[in-house]
């Protein structure tokens, strides 16, 4: 027994040395599932444990997005090796969301996607979210102004508007998921993203974009064109009036 402990101590100081060296290049994912586990529990083998979870839910990422009780369904894990998975997740969300208030988000879909995936990934329903940037496009606020079928009968603008008012806000960014996974707009998204910009526009308040998360991917209005688009028909709107 004593031999087998030494064995896995062993394992795991050679694990833990390679990481200082050099990161996680070259790791299995197991491996770096296993030396999460073992954050809760230093004095145990988790490399079954992680091996199994991996067979479970097949990738890394989703093991990190995993629930607790999901993961303590598997035999030997419970709640003190979710702790190094948790911790992980926690911190992910509070560096990106650091890393966005630090700094300008209007030119980058990307940046936003890769701040509210982590939190709407595994959403069961659809969600819809509005940031309010300042001037200098920091983000104010972040809120969820739905949850359910996006349609114009569930995001009212008024309620915007008003937010908008109340943070000082100068511009907005739409965000919501499809459960799915498939982020093409539908015909819904399509027409209560032209109302927004167009209610929001006779109120000085501009739309930056409006992402939609799919499963490991996202569709922008602003990259596709398409917030212009509805600006300019605002304008020629407002000129013939």
């Amino acid at each position: 027994m004593e031999e087998q402990h030494g064995g896995f101590e062993g394992h795991r100081s050679r694990l833990k040395e390679k990481f200082l060296q050099s990161g996680l290049s070259g790791f299995l994912d197991y491996e770096v599932i296993e030396l999460l586990l073992t954050l809760g529990t230093p004095r145990r083998d988790c490399k079954r444990q992680a091996k199994e979870t991996l067979q479970r839910f097949k990738t890394l990422s989703a093991v990190l997005e995993a629930p607790a009780e999901e993961l303590q369904e598997i035999s030997g894990i419970g709640s003190h090796n979710v702790f190094g998975i948790r911790l992980i997740q926690e911190v992910s969300r509070r560096f990106l969301r650091d890393r966005m208030l630090e700094r300008p988000v209007c030119q980058s879909s990307r940046e936003v996607f890769d701040y509210l995936f982590h939190s709407l990934r595994d959403a069961k329903q659809e969600q819809f979210r509005v940031m309010f940037l300042d001037a200098k496009n920091q983000v104010l606020e972040e809120k969820i102004l739905s949850e359910g079928t996006v349609d114009s009968s569930a995001v009212y603008p008024r309620e915007i508007i008003r937010s908008a008012l109340r943070y000082h806000a100068s511009s907005l960014i739409f965000v919501h998921n499809h459960p799915s996974g498939d982020p093409a707009p539908s015909e819904s998204d399509r027409a209560i993203t032209r109302e927004l910009v167009f209610a929001v526009q006779m109120m000085q308040i501009s739309v930056l974009d409006h992402i939609i998360i799919g499963n490991n991917r996202y569709f922008s209005f602003a990259d596709q064109g398409l917030i212009q688009e509805y600006e300019h028909d605002f304008r020629s709107l407002k000129e013939r009036l």
